[in-house]
């Protein structure tokens, strides 16, 4: 996801979205164990999703402060 799309959605969508990557990510270190990882590049992209929303959401509790 582009981080544009990500500052579009609210925070509960947020973190929505970061436990469906996190279950993504977590389902694929499952097929990793068994030797059946069919495209390796999905842990790459869903860790830098993972830390796209992060920063996005601790973007917004940091302006929130102010």
């Amino acid at each position: 996801m582009k981080t544009k799309e990500l500052r579009d959605l609210s925070v509960e969508d947020l973190a929505a979205k970061e436990k469906q990557i996190k279950k993504e990510l977590f389902g694929l270190n499952n097929q990793r164990q068994l030797g059946r990882v069919e495209k390796p590049a999905l842990f790459k992209k869903a860790k830098k999703d993972i830390a796209r929303i992060l920063t996005v959401l601790n973007e917004r509790k940091s302006h929130g402060k102010k």
